[in-house]
């Protein structure tokens, strides 16, 4: 690969980034809008509009690329040398330029036959499938230090383009999710290249090189850190403001429990100094607050009798109770959504174990 195709690369990748960050998270933000739709609904069409931006990109860049050797000469990773001459001389009968009148038949011809060449030197094609046609051109190697170099380059920079688009404490789990996917993501390259065969199942992909799945990660990655931008905001609950809440509960329980109390006590000593009649005590008189609703004791009214008064006593603290129940419900809930994470990168670890394991 030229200089000038590997400019034009870095330069696609820049401009699919901002693609991403300007025009596809607006619009995901704009689809997750609370009252758009329903949560669920508004979660499923979100991660199918980005699944489809991100298919729809990786094949147009795909397409861009051309077929790779393997493709061209319509072979496999497991095609042995007699398999591919053959496939050779079946398209050298067909693009050669004496017997193709096609205008590009020559370019054709020089395009397999370089492929051809690459394929049947096994050194060569070791280094095609790792490097692609950039590694053959530059007679590339694999070293240590130099993949060392080249991929602490790659998610170095994401990494810090990542951290500051996460920033803040809404974008806490989107951060999270983008940061465990780069990490596999990293895994995953660590193992394809550094491999001494194609950890790739033939019966997956048959044509697909190293080189190829490298590419297609990376040109994914921003689809993906936008959709944890997206969906990290969306799904974000602030816990801390349920926490005070739950205290605030708390404390309400506690009020509505000693104005009651002292509101028994007054009452009894009404009572008391009255002679303890039953019908000329005074009658309950609520607390201030007002959010607690006031029944009546059995059969006697609202009167000042110490039935009466544990009664509403009773159901003041039942309703605070529930307050705190519900509360309490709130944390479980949240502590439950936040795990998703977790659980999705032990999910993704199990699927890359049986892939390329």
């Amino acid at each position: 690969m030229s200089e000038e195709a590997a400019g034009s690369d870095d330069f696609s990748g820049l401009g699919g980034f901002f693609f991403y960050v300007f025009l596809v998270h607006p619009a995901t933000s704009w689809i997750l809008r609370p009252g758009r739709f329903e949560r669920k609904k508004s979660i499923m069409y979100a991660i199918a509009f980005l699944a489809a931006l991100a298919a729809i990109k990786t094949g147009l860049e795909i397409q861009q690329q051309g077929p790779n050797h393997y493709q061209l000469l319509d072979v496999t990773r497991e095609s042995n040398p007699l398999e591919i001459k053959r496939a050779y001389k079946k398209l050298g009968l067909k693009l050669h330029p004496d017997k193709n009148p096609s205008p590009d038949a020559a370019h054709e011809f020089d395009r397999v036959k370089q492929a051809y060449d690459v394929l049947m030197d096994l050194e060569l094609r070791d280094v095609y499938n790792k490097f692609g046609k950039e590694g053959i051109v530059n007679n590339k190697r694999y070293t240590e230090t130099q993949f060392l170099i080249e991929v602490a380059v790659f998610y170095v920079s994401w990494a810090v383009m990542a951290f500051l688009l996460t920033m803040g404490k809404k974008s806490g789990q989107a951060r999270d999710w983008t940061f465990t996917g780069m990490v596999v993501m990293l895994a995953v390259e660590v193992v394809v290249i550094t491999s001494q065969t194609n950890p790739i199942p033939s019966w997956l992909f048959p044509t697909l090189t190293e080189y190829d799945l490298v590419r297609i990660m990376h040109s994914i990655f921003p689809a993906f850190m936008n959709g944890c931008r997206s969906l990290g905001s969306f799904l974000f609950v602030d816990v801390d403001e349920q926490l005070r809440q739950f205290l605030l509960a708390l404390q309400e329980q506690n009020k509505d429990i000693l104005l009651v109390l002292r509101d028994v006590q007054i009452g009894v000593q009404n009572i008391q100094s009255h002679g303890g009649g039953s019908g000329g005590g005074p009658r309950l008189a609520g607390p201030s607050s007002g959010n607690i609703p006031v029944t009546a004791d059995d059969g006697v009214g609202s009167k000042a009798t110490p039935t009466g008064k544990m009664k509403v006593l009773q159901d003041r603290l039942q309703y605070s109770n529930a307050n705190v129940a519900q509360a309490v419900q709130s944390l479980k809930t949240e502590n439950k959504s936040s795990n998703l994470g977790f659980y999705g990168m032990i999910l993704g670890y199990i699927v890359i174990s049986y892939l390329f394991g």
